[in-house]
């Protein structure tokens, strides 16, 4: 891994390849590791960057009153450290919502966007009780044990066909997530409201979801692409949350096609 420091936080990352940069971010109680189908087969047409975000991985944990302005001025602050000029964004989850607020922050910065599995927030797409709902338990699992807290949730983001050897994958980048980390994204989350911002988005974006996702269903994808002008929607079959990792040939595939048609690098 390399490191670079993002002001006063260092900042691990993994990069693969040549060519235009795409810069992916992660969900929560995972790090850059779940991008591997990524850095593995994107790396032939991309410089590939996946960062470990502030309190994941190896990075730095983040202070306490961290929120998601904060993790998308450290974004732009990486992505200078790194001299990368207008790269093309991909988010998955938390990531999505942290691409959109990059681009309410820093619009000039990114040249495409894909959003897979993303939010407008949790608080700019679920109900008042489920975003309770869900910050409640991020700051309870916070302090369980990693291993019971990564059981527990994979069932709701892989599909039930997914196999066991993937369910052991995900169980293992998942249990090594931070306590303080999960804290600062999960009220990052269910604070953020990002509505306002998707109707000004004015570069090529692309919605990539699964059709079995239950934590960021089709309602969420539907919103988002009736808002952001222009804006592209696919939607795979029985495919879940992590759709990157559960169907890793046609995200790759749909990820690579949409960069192509927006003229990824130029501009």
């Amino acid at each position: 891994m390399e490191r670079v420091d993002v002001g006063g936080l260092e900042i691990a990352y993994r990069s693969a390849g040549s060519g235009p940069p795409l810069v992916l971010l992660h969900g929560v109680l995972v790090d850059s590791r779940s991008w591997h189908p990524q850095l593995e087969d994107l790396a032939a047409d991309f410089t590939v960057i996946a960062w470990d975000a502030p309190g994941c991985g190896a990075s730095s944990d983040p202070p306490e009153s961290f929120r998601l302005p904060d993790y998308a001025d450290c974004v732009a602050g990486f992505a200078a450290a790194l001299e990368l000029e207008r790269p093309d964004v991909l988010g998955l989850s938390f990531g999505g919502g942290l691409a959109l607020e990059l681009y309410r922050r820093h619009p000039t910065l990114p040249r495409s966007l894909v959003l897979a599995s993303a939010y407008a927030g949790w608080g700019g797409s679920l109900p008042p009780e489920v975003v309770r709902e869900r910050l409640e338990r991020g700051l309870r699992d916070a302090d369980r044990p990693p291993e019971d807290v990564a059981r527990d949730f994979v069932p709701g983001l892989l599909t039930d066909s997914a196999p066991e050897a993937m369910v052991e994958e995900v169980v293992a980048l998942m249990v090594d997530f931070h306590p303080a980390g999960m804290r600062a994204m999960a009220h990052a989350f269910a604070e953020a409201d990002l509505r306002d911002a998707l109707p000004s988005i004015a570069v090529p974006t692309l919605l990539l979801y699964g059709d079995a996702d239950v934590r960021s269903p089709l309602p969420v994808a539907e919103a988002l692409h009736e808002q952001i002008p222009g804006s592209e929607l696919v939607v795979m079959e029985r495919v879940g949350h992590l759709s990157n990792i559960e169907a890793a040939e046609r995200f790759n595939a749909e990820v690579r096609a949409f960069l192509a048609s927006a003229g990824a690098g130029q501009g």
